[in-house]
């Protein structure tokens, strides 16, 4: 292992996620590098609503905490120390980490498919550890260097946008596009940029909350509708993309896609919900899900560096490390965009 002076210390402070929900604050052994892997001392990270799902019902799906287990995993530092397969050059740079290890020769790997790896490791989700921490680990090829006028928040927002540019593909959003988006959180408005940056026409958020609503129109959207007082079925989008992961939102925007439109599912809610089986064969709709994202960094990099998406103006909170419980608690506010913490502070 190759590091950068001073040498990283061998112990680092971790706010831990214990099986029974609680959070506390503990000092860990420095995580050792494979040969292939960086160390990254953490500068920013991120809330998701994953981190959120963990801490209040200990489980998504069949990912259950029943481990202590370090939450978080949007996040961006500057490079600590490289194993011994990585040039020491990359000592001191600042990157964004993609959270994820796929298996190098699993058929979805080879395929171009990695997030789909049944093998894959990914931040935070048990047993992985994630970046709530003062360092973290990831294999070299996944820490993006990033320019000097990206922000550590921007490098640590490089997850969610990812997640909205690999959604704006499914959609195959282009030039002139209607688009549709369910929910104006904080992956619902950053769709909604990803969308005016390949040049959608209109953007059409709807969402119940009038206050983010009003910030949905701040960030990309054209409009933003209440579904409660306007009927959204008679668009004819091209696209509908659902970030809410509410039934009556989904059911509603398949309707309202146009003839041979796609529909694409990011949103987390029901594991199963009916469809209107109908509507997606007479109009012949592409429906999809995404899930997380293959090679989005250097385009997400590139859409920031340039102004083509805010992610520094997404940012509503900041917290240390010993403050993840209340972040925890703010993100979830329908004032909040994105929460931060900060592991260095």
């Amino acid at each position: 292992m190759t590091t950068d002076s001073p040498t990283p210390p061998a112990t680092m402070r971790a706010s831990v996620l214990l099986p029974d929900r609680s959070l506390i604050l503990e000092e860990r052994p420095v995580p050792a590098l494979d040969l292939d892997q960086v160390l990254v001392r953490v500068g920013a990270v991120g809330i998701c609503g994953s981190d959120v799902h963990y801490y209040h019902e200990g489980r998504i799906g069949d990912f259950i905490v029943d481990a202590p287990m370090i939450l978080g995993h949007e996040a961006g530092g500057v490079i600590a120390a490289v194993g011994s397969a990585v040039d020491p050059a990359r000592i001191g740079s600042r990157v964004s980490i993609e959270p994820q290890r796929p298996g190098a020769t699993s058929r979805e790997t080879l395929e171009g498919n990695y997030n789909l790896d049944p093998e894959m490791e990914f931040y935070a989700t048990p047993p992985i550890d994630g970046a709530f921490a003062e360092f973290a680990v990831i294999q070299s090829h996944f820490a993006h260097d990033i320019p000097e006028q990206v922000s550590d928040e921007a490098a640590a927002l490089m997850e969610p946008l990812s997640v909205g540019i690999a959604a704006a593909r499914k959609a195959q959003i282009t030039a002139g596009s209607r688009v549709l988006i369910a929910g104006a959180g904080p992956i619902g408005v950053i769709i909604a940029q990803v969308a005016r940056a390949y040049g959608a026409l209109e953007i059409i958020i709807s969402d119940l909350s009038e206050a983010r609503r009003e910030q949905a129109l701040k960030f990309g959207a054209t409009r933003a509708l209440d579904p409660r007082t306007e009927d959204v079925t008679t668009l004819a989008v091209d696209a509908f993309i659902d970030a809410s992961g509410a039934a009556p939102a989904i059911t509603a925007g398949l309707r309202a896609v146009r003839p041979a439109g796609r529909v694409v599912l990011v949103g987390m809610g029901a594991p199963e919900i009916s469809l209107p089986v109908s509507v997606i064969q007479n109009n012949e709709l592409i429906v999809t899900g995404i899930f997380r994202y293959t090679n989005t960094w250097p385009l997400a990099i590139a859409l920031v560096a340039a102004g083509r998406v805010d992610l520094d103006g997404l940012v509503t909170g900041r917290f240390g490390l010993e403050e993840v419980e209340e972040a925890l608690g703010v993100s979830t506010r329908e004032s909040s965009l994105k929460t931060m913490v900060y592991p260095g502070r």
